[in-house]
């Protein structure tokens, strides 16, 4: 069996399948970002699911997708963590930006961006992927990403600078005070995961011309910053994933045309079209094996 994830901060999608390409299992678990999780937060969130226990020893192969896996030394922490949970497995761990390039590209040169709990991007030609303007996290980056926003509302309320409807629906959905806000903030590692956890309420008012005004500036920030610092032309293609981008999906083809760019593709979570790219893989090796094999026959 194989195990592909694709993993952003906050959650991590799991698909399991047997060699013959059925698949037999989808599992979600909350994401593993080598930034704030060690190599034993992995291998006990993991082990603790009961949902991978009919298939632990029977997994050869994971091939692990995660936002902040970007050098060896921090890959390693997922691949320690992977191998003490799948022990009979290959473990193969790469950066988010690849399952993201790889679920967008269909044939033209991409630039491929993320916008999720953080926000990410790169150019794609369906061999290389180049990264020119990297990701500097949610405390001076992450322009576009749930965090970005999430820091913002925060900020808004507490300042109350929010209109009032909103404010006032806010203060009825948390109850939230400072001191609470302060300690989840600056005194917790998931602090961005905590701020990214307001996009469903900043999504309930996304008509508002509060948060269609935050929205704008924060994806002409993302877009100014990371799209604009690649080749765009008539021949790239700019592609999204991520529910952000989704969601708000008219906000960004209007930022996007203001610069004479256009919106090619939006995929909200990349997880099938992550499986397709293996499944075309596997089926392309098992081809040239059988051609081999046939050669050595002659």
């Amino acid at each position: 069996m194989i195990a592909i994830a694709e993993s952003g901060s906050t959650k991590c999608e799991w698909v399991i399948i047997k060699e013959d390409s059925t698949e037999v299992a989808r599992i979600r678990t909350q994401g593993f970002n080598p930034y704030f999780h060690s190599s034993e937060l992995v291998k006990s969130k993991l082990l603790d699911n009961e949902e991978f226990s009919p298939f632990l020893g029977e997994i050869k192969d994971v091939h692990f997708y995660g936002a902040g896996c970007s050098s060896l030394e921090l890959n390693s922490i997922i691949e320690n963590g992977l191998s003490q949970v799948f022990s009979n497995a290959r473990i193969n761990v790469d950066h988010d930006l690849l399952a993201c390039a790889y679920s967008l590209y269909e044939g033209k040169p991409m630039v491929s961006c993320i916008l999720g709990t953080g926000s990410n991007s790169c150019y794609y030609d369906g061999l290389h992927l180049k990264q020119i303007n990297s990701a500097l996290g949610f405390i001076i980056g992450d322009e576009g990403g749930g965090a970005y926003f999430g820091k913002q509302l925060l900020s808004d309320y507490f300042y109350r600078k929010l209109p009032l409807e909103v404010y006032e629906d806010f203060k009825k959905t948390y109850n939230l005070d400072w001191e609470t806000a302060r300690k989840k903030i600056y005194s917790n590692v998931f602090a961005n995961v905590y701020l990214a956890s307001f996009m469903p309420f900043i999504a309930k008012h996304k008509d508002n011309y509060y948060v269609k005004e935050m929205i704008k500036n924060g994806f002409a920030k993302f877009i100014d910053v990371h799209v604009m610092s690649y080749p765009v032309n008539s021949s790239v293609q700019i592609g999204f994933v991520g529910s952000i981008a989704s969601i708000f999906e008219d906000i960004l083809k209007k930022e996007l045309r203001k610069r004479e760019l256009e919106l090619y593709k939006i995929v909200r979570s990349p997880i099938d079209e992550l499986v397709q790219h293996h499944l075309k893989k596997f089926e392309s090796e098992k081809e040239l094996d059988n051609n081999n094999n046939s050669i050595q026959v002659h």
